[in-house]
């Protein structure tokens, strides 16, 4: 990994390949927390580990969908040793990081139908690990509100590009004050709130991109919506599948 005093991540982005790890590696970063929609985590270890190298370290992710489809609660969890699927319950959830002792982390919350809500963060909060506090895809206000929450809650902050779009990677980064070198490293400095700063670019371009990226938004929850409800069948991290062996059974 770079060396130096600190250490960059972007710690949520949805899209993998060698044009993102170019991009990564030219907007400075150290490493990329990928956590995709619907892909089990042995096929996440296996993509981050495809494009991690000397330069930059991707470290496989689950942002895990709680609840049913039309009401689902987000949660991103790292360093998790055994799969976990989308559409249990969120106390379901949270027991199951924590057996695991993953680090468990709220991507914007309060935001929409998709994220856990203030009694969420309250009812959790000696759990979870951060907030997210910056998130290109929030309006103002949304982040604003995000910074309160985790003030009143004394909880650490995070921030990621939620890069869902090439062009939105780097954005936005959590940078902490001291170098990691492996993605257990990672997952330690969350959990014992390793001190870090939230940064993130600005100026036109990076409104634009946040303007891609909400728009973007729209078409995740309308067409892509449909398909995921009736036309895909089963998803692969559903809790009926059988990759989950049954221990799941049950919950949903």
């Amino acid at each position: 990994m770079t060396a130096g005093e600190s250490f960059r991540v972007d710690m949520h982005v949805k899209v993998l390949d060698r044009q993102v790890v170019e991009r990564a590696k030219a907007r400075g970063l150290d490493a990329l927390v990928y956590a995709p929609h619907f892909e089990r985590l042995p096929t996440v270890r296996e993509e981050a580990a495809e494009f991690s190298d000397d330069e930059l370290l991707v470290v496989p992710g689950r942002e895990v969908f709680t609840g049913t489809w039309q009401n689902r609660t987000h949660l991103l969890a790292l360093g998790l040793d055994d799969p976990v699927p989308d559409f249990i319950p969120l106390d379901e959830a949270v027991a199951e990081f924590a057996r695991q002792d993953a680090a468990l982390l709220a991507p914007h919350p309060t935001f929409l139908n998709v994220s856990v809500s203030r009694d969420d963060l309250a009812t959790y909060a000696d759990r979870i690990d951060a907030v997210e506090t910056y998130n290109p895809k929030h309006w103002p206000h949304h982040n604003q509100r995000a910074r309160k929450l985790a003030a009143e809650l004394d909880l650490p902050s995070f921030t990621s590009s939620y890069a869902h779009l090439r062009s939105s990677v780097g954005e936005a980064w959590t940078e902490f004050d001291r170098a990691l070198d492996s993605a257990a490293e990672l997952v330690a400095a969350l959990k014992d709130e390793t001190p870090r700063r939230i940064v993130r670019r600005s100026g036109w371009r990076h409104e634009l991109r946040c303007a891609a990226e909400f728009a973007h938004l729209g078409w995740e929850n309308s067409y892509e919506k449909i398909d995921r409800l009736f036309l895909s069948g089963t998803e692969p991290t559903h809790p009926d599948h059988i990759a989950y062996d049954d221990r799941f059974e049950g919950v949903y």
